[in-house]
């Protein structure tokens, strides 16, 4: 598994063009009009991570797996989207499928792309989105609330305690905060997921610059970058234009366009390490001759629930993981090595895996 990300903002400021790019295809049609994206589009790309391709090529992997990120383009909102202006609701139950958000914000002067509110300012255009997702957050809740409200005068425990979580995050949503500001205690937390918030997501937001900015960013996305350090949220400056020339090159002139412009890695890869923060994920590796693979955990799995992401019958039949740190991978210069040198390690159901860890699941079948 790798993680979600939903790609969301106001019409005309380079969503569909970030995504072409990020996932080097051009499914959304990237338009200068409102609603060019009808449906919400997908697209996958491998999750760049240098330590799979040094694994692999010690192993001598036949062939080598990234794991993946899935972006969801969704369609620009527009003010009064939660009222079913514009395209409305139907954009915003796609968002609810997401594990973070990327709101993407413009960040760039151009004459000849139409703003559909005839300005530039970034953080109002965030207030604008984030005010049209939490509007249905609390239309949802509110309908909600009632049944449990009557069930829980009842005597239903479980719906006194539902009732008491959405009588919580009620409150910041009523003051016009978004939902994930909500005091939702640790045991609440499974509860509050399940309800499936639009604003309970972790953000990102994408400063969209123009190309001169890309490596430095510029005033606006200086603002942005202010705003997601007070929220506790991501920010990432990336050029759209770049990034879909990048996408068009030779994988062999793409490292000096990338120089050229002033910037050692892509986007994507920014972007990517901005979600992993966000959602607190790690990396795993599998390692053998006829493959090498990553794989992504929450920071804190155990490793039978590990050997779950490989397969259900290796989390229910779990005995032990054969486990080698990836530095001590590499200084053994593989498994027989790191073996050898002492450096393999046998743990049980209560090992947490770590980032980086190259891992052996053993279980009963």
């Amino acid at each position: 598994m790798g993680f979600k990300l939903g790609i969301v903002g106001l019409p005309n400021v380079g969503k569909s063009t970030l995504f072409n790019a990020l996932t080097q295809t051009a499914a959304a049609e990237a338009a200068n009009y409102p609603f060019c994206t009808i449906e919400p589009n997908v697209g996958e790309v491998g999750v760049p991570d240098p330590r799979l391709d040094t694994l692999a090529g010690i192993a001598g992997s036949a062939q080598i797996i990234p794991t993946r990120l899935t972006f969801v383009d969704i369609a620009g909102l527009v003010r009064g989207a939660s009222k079913g202006e514009g395209l409305g609701n139907k954009f915003l139950s796609h968002i609810r499928e997401v594990d973070a958000v990327a709101y993407v914000l413009r960040c760039f002067e151009d004459d000849d792309i139409t703003h559909v509110e005839n300005r530039v300012d970034p953080l109002a255009d965030a207030d604008v989105v984030e005010t049209e997702l939490m509007l249905a957050d609390l239309e949802s809740l509110e309908k909600r609330a009632g049944p449990i409200e009557k069930k829980a005068k009842a005597g239903d425990k479980e719906a006194k305690a539902q009732f008491a979580l959405i009588e919580k995050i009620l409150v910041p949503l009523r003051e016009g905060k978004p939902a994930r500001t909500a005091d939702v205690t640790p045991e609440e937390t499974p509860s509050f997921r399940a309800l499936q918030l639009l604003t309970a997501k972790p953000v990102v937001y994408v400063c969209n610059v123009d190309e001169a900015s890309a490596a430095t960013g510029n005033a606006y996305s200086k603002r942005v970058e202010e705003r997601a350090k007070a929220e506790g949220a991501a920010s990432v400056v990336i050029s759209a234009k770049i990034e879909a020339e990048f996408a068009g090159l030779p994988a062999e002139d793409r490292d000096e366009f990338l120089g050229s412009m002033g910037l050692d890695e892509p986007g994507l890869n920014r972007l990517i390490r901005a979600g992993y923060g966000l959602l607190d994920l790690v990396t795993y590796f599998t390692v053998g001759p006829k493959e090498a693979r990553a794989w992504t955990i929450t920071r804190g799995t155990k490793a039978p629930q590990a050997a779950g992401v490989i397969h259900t019958d290796f989390e229910k039949g779990f005995i032990r993981a054969e486990t080698i740190a990836y530095d001590d991978y590499v200084a053994g210069k593989g498994e027989a090595g790191a073996k050898e040198a002492g450096r393999m390690r046998l743990e049980g159901k209560d090992y947490v895996v770590k980032d980086g860890d190259v891992l052996h699941f053993r279980f009963a079948n």
